[in-house]
């Protein structure tokens, strides 16, 4: 039991890891030259096209094929609007990349990447929504937590910093759209293998993303991107981190893989001040703790009664 909780913790990680190397990715390619279509648009058809290839050869994904045979007409139209709801969902997931990459252009990484963890206080605001039950008073206590890190982490109590409201902007955008990625991947289809899940998932993704950058494609459009950047976009962004995170949530429970999954933050920050050269002062460090702490603080399992 033990065992697999500590496997659980690991791929869980190692999930959180790759996605807190993204941002830093992406500013060096912008440092290049290449554009925010570029970067999208190679990230996510080089996904889709591992995870194709993973699914063609992933022994559960055969098992299910041959079963299919077998099922009722019916059940072969449940299993479509299941595919068409994971492609739906999937745009999401592309609007995130999209926003993100957006504000970063703007923004620095260690700003970026807490804008998007607000995700945590917006997921609880969608549960309340969703579910019509009123928070706890430990999620209540963690939003305001949240909120105050944010604005220790992101510089905007000291006048003399400036931050670019575009970047500010675009980061809630990516937030939101992180919030619904959150929630489809957690309540949707789940009958269906994991990596065709991902797969149908990333697929919605390129789809939005082709449709927002189409005009890009055109005699500028550099290719070489699929291969100096798309590469490693794909496998740290759209391969990954789901297969890992569905491997390794199922061992550590929701609450402790919540909580190993904010390595995401201070991964990302790490990665932007040593290869980047941004700065991180002592106050973004301690508004980056608190909304740790504030993570822990609402996933923490509450000690039962005799």
């Amino acid at each position: 039991m033990r065992n697999n909780v500590i496997k659980g913790s690991i791929l869980v990680g190692l999930g959180s890891a790759s996605y807190g190397m993204l941002a830093t990715f992406v500013k060096m390619a912008y440092k290049q030259g290449y554009s925010t279509a570029e970067v999208t648009t190679s990230q996510f058809t080089i996904g889709v096209i591992g995870l194709l290839f993973l699914s063609m050869f992933s022994k559960r994904q055969n098992t299910n094929i041959k079963a299919t045979a077998t099922k009722p007409l019916n059940q072969n139209a449940s299993n479509w609007k299941s595919i068409l709801k994971l492609i739906f969902a999937g745009t999401a997931m592309g609007l995130t990349s999209t926003f993100y990459y957006l504000s970063v252009q703007y923004i620095p990484v260690s700003v970026g990447i807490v804008l998007l963890m607000q995700t945590v206080w917006m997921g609880v605001i969608l549960e309340m929504i969703l579910h019509k039950k009123r928070p706890g008073n430990r999620k209540i206590l963690s939003v305001f937590i949240i909120l105050a890190g944010t604005m220790l982490a992101t510089n905007l109590i000291q006048s003399s910093v400036t931050i670019d409201w575009r970047g500010l902007a675009w980061g809630l955008l990516a937030a939101i759209a992180y919030t619904i990625t959150v929630y489809a991947s957690n309540e949707i289809a789940l009958h269906l293998p994991i990596v065709r899940r991902s797969l149908y998932l990333v697929l919605g993704g390129l789809v939005i993303i082709m449709l927002i950058f189409h005009s890009a494609l055109n005699m500028d459009y550099s290719f070489d991107i699929f291969w100096r950047w798309g590469i490693a976009l794909s496998l740290f962004g759209t391969i990954l981190p789901p297969l890992l995170f569905t491997m390794g949530m199922p061992l550590t429970g929701v609450g402790l893989g919540t909580i190993i999954a904010a390595v995401e933050i201070p991964v990302s920050v790490l990665m932007a001040h040593f290869l980047l050269k941004e700065p991180v002062n002592v106050l973004q460090w301690t508004g980056i703790i608190l909304i740790l702490a504030a993570v822990v603080l609402m996933n923490i399992a509450k000690p039962k009664r005799a």
